[in-house]
């Protein structure tokens, strides 16, 4: 299994994992043009799109996906608050898992400022169990047995707080900043909190432009972790498998 990096960060956010026979498209913030070159145009092999939220950022394909023929699938209230309505957008239920090709995807609520954001599990044979975790300020679940994992770390709050002490950055966007992503410290203690016995792969998402460093995040997420971490950027090709073998 391959995890491809299409886009990551506020300019839009897209995910594909692939073997020979089928892909998952994780988020579709991106033009669709990049998806479709992504999947060298055959989206006949794609096996549904999943997507955590409204936000364009993560939601800006989905009725082109649709058009191609590309079940696309995430909460009601994420479809209602696009107003999107038609037989290839498919609802999905919290905590209830749903077969989509071969993958196996478990929804969990998050909280960030939409109307009904998830969280995902991700089940398959050759990459196991993957943790896909974006905007959300915290994650009140832990898990057992993952392989894999996909976790933003959007922010770290000593960057922010010094912008924003210098007149950088206005405190209006600052608090909201901290009640709908990730900081790189809420990272650590998510990853903390969890059992990473069996995980291979750790990959920073979402990093700002303006509020992350990128040297520094993955160096302190390798120190608590004893990982191998990737920060995720535009093009990114990495091994998904269950084990690093």
């Amino acid at each position: 299994m391959e995890l491809k990096v299409i886009g990551t960060g506020s300019k839009g956010n897209c995910y594909i994992l692939e073997n020979n026979e089928e892909a998952l498209i994780i988020e579709c913030g991106v033009n669709v043009q990049a998806i479709k070159q992504a999947i060298n145009f055959n989206s006949s092999k794609v096996a549904g799109c999943i997507v955590s939220h409204e936000h364009m950022d993560h939601a800006k394909s989905i009725n082109e996906l649709t058009k191609l023929g590309i079940n696309v699938y995430s909460s009601n209230g994420t479809f209602k608050a696009l107003q999107i309505n038609n037989h290839r957008a498919i609802p999905m239920q919290n905590k209830i898992a749903l077969a989509i090709g071969n993958f196996k995807v478990m929804p969990f609520d998050v909280q960030h400022d939409a109307a009904e954001p998830f969280g995902f599990i991700i089940k398959h044979k050759e990459c196991g169990n993957l943790l896909f975790l974006t905007d959300t300020f915290y994650c009140a679940y832990t898990f057992n047995n993952i392989n894999n994992i996909l976790i933003e770390a959007n922010y770290s709050k000593k960057i922010i707080d010094a912008k924003m002490n210098a007149g950088a950055s206005p405190e209006f966007l600052r608090n909201r900043i901290l009640k709908s992503h990730m900081s790189l410290e809420n990272c650590l203690t998510t990853l903390s909190a969890n059992d990473l016995s069996k995980v291979n792969n750790i990959v920073l998402i979402h990093l700002s432009d303006s509020n992350s460093d990128e040297i520094a995040f993955k160096a302190a997420v390798e120190n608590t972790t004893g990982k191998t971490v990737t920060v995720a950027s535009n093009g990114t090709s990495i091994n998904f498998n269950k084990t690093p073998f």
